[in-house]
């Protein structure tokens, strides 16, 4: 492939990429590693099969949005009635900020692993392992408002694939280096098989299956596609094979995570648990294998936060200025990244977040965790309702039979298993 044909290919799965790159974060990554060592390669269909949902729920996004002209928040909020809006406001509050503060901790945390493993001796006792997550945490956070204000939206989306290409190349190369059983693999990916079952193989799974993809930044998307000039439905075609390519990734990323862990043994949670998996490749394979995976962590992490840092000032900023009228709402301008409202709450965003640095937040990212949750099953409800009304989308663009199965197919599984964590995590004994 030439040079100019590559960077063709890049552009025509622009937003595609970015949906990866901002989808797969620490949480992803360990969540993977976790159900190697847990129930090891088995349960690889799970991670198809959540990449999969991701497609279909991001497939009708950008169909709504190519068909109407409306972003989905626009859609559900003129459609479906304004009450949507002052619910999804405080909602998007909460996520936002326990999402930035998780992302600031998580680069804080890879980022000080590297700093750590390059310093001279004589430097050992400079800075600590919390000091170095508060300072290089809100270090990321500055050069992600950096990237976004000053960059603009080409600089963001050429860091993002740098990031992309660090990661994918890092994180799947190791998993290969670590020789899994590739028999195994294949039986994993075919033979939907649950480890396990009466006793944690269940949660596990379903952990591997809601964490494929990200949650509320799934709605970014609509944002991205109009930035690259896609506003017909002749662009749908498009967004299908850009987005069969982000969960295509997405789901490479998760297979090689759930190999990793098969290999060697880790415990722990979040950046701390990918630092962890360095150490071990290092005894297993040696030095370059952990600073190759050392790099890769970080680009899988920074690449979520300037990802959120970048579209989910977006999303406020079109609830925030949506018009009472829905006429005026059909006349209004664009979601402008120049805008005070789109300024502000990325300044807010990424300074705001900074206070739960110093602090532990175990029962806020809990609760974190079981609203991120439930995002997709409402995702899936106003698809089913936006789509399924051909006076509305179109005849032509409307769910068909195959895709109205799969959303309610979505619906009952995040219901089952959001029910399933609530139990687990607040009345198990």
């Amino acid at each position: 492939m030439t040079n100019r044909s590559f960077k063709a290919f890049l552009a025509a799965m622009g937003p595609g990429i970015l949906v990866a790159a901002t989808g797969v974060g620490a949480g992803d990554l360990a969540t993977g590693a976790l159900v190697g060592t847990k129930i090891g390669v088995a349960v690889l269909w799970a991670v198809l099969l959540g990449a999969a949902m991701k497609y279909v729920v991001n497939e009708g996004l950008a169909r709504w949005q190519l068909a109407t002209g409306e972003t989905l928040l626009e859609g559900a909020v003129s459609r479906l009635g304004r009450p949507i809006r002052f619910l999804f406001v405080p909602y998007l509050l909460f996520w936002s900020y326990f999402v930035a503060l998780a992302l600031m901790s998580a680069c804080g945390i890879s980022a000080f692993a590297i700093w750590d493993a390059l310093r001279p001796a004589e430097m050992a006792e400079t800075l600590q392992p919390m000091d170095g997550k508060i300072v290089f945490g809100i270090m990321h956070s500055i050069v992600a408002v950096v990237v976004v204000r000053i960059g603009g939206f080409r600089l963001f989306e050429k860091v993002m694939n740098v990031c992309i290409a660090v990661m994918f190349v890092t994180v799947v190369t190791t998993a290969i280096a670590v020789r899994p059983d590739w028999s195994a693999v294949a039986a994993g990916l075919v033979f939907p098989i649950i480890p396990d079952l009466a006793d944690t193989g269940l949660s596990w799974t379903i952990a591997l299956i809601g964490g494929v993809g990200g949650t509320v930044t799934v709605l970014c998307y609509g944002y991205w596609i109009r930035e690259e000039g896609r506003d017909s439905t002749d662009d749908i075609p498009a967004c299908r094979l850009d987005l069969a390519t982000a969960y295509g990734m997405t789901a490479l990323f998760g297979i090689a995570m759930v190999i990793l862990g098969s290999q060697i043994e880790v415990e722990g949670k979040g950046a701390t648990l990918l630092v962890q998996i360095a150490d071990q490749l290092e005894q297993a394979l040696g030095g370059l294998a952990k600073w190759a995976f050392l790099i890769g962590g970080w680009g899988a992490i920074f690449s979520s936060l300037l990802g959120v840092w970048q579209s989910v000032p977006y999303l406020f900023v079109d609830l925030w200025t949506m018009p009472a009228d829905r006429a005026e709402q059909q006349n209004r301008a664009p979601v402008n990244a120049a805008s005070r409202g789109y300024k502000s709450f990325l300044y807010g965003l990424a300074v705001v977040p900074m206070s739960g640095l110093f602090v532990s937040f175990d029962q806020a990212q809990k609760a974190y965790a079981i609203v991120g949750a439930a995002f997709v099953p409402m995702l899936a409800v106003v698809l089913l309702l936006l789509n399924g009304r051909a006076d509305w989308v179109g005849e032509r663009f409307q769910n068909s039979r195959r895709t109205t199965i799969v959303l309610w197919a979505i619906l009952l599984f995040f219901v089952v298993a959001l029910g399933f964590v609530i139990h687990k995590s607040f009345f198990a004994a």
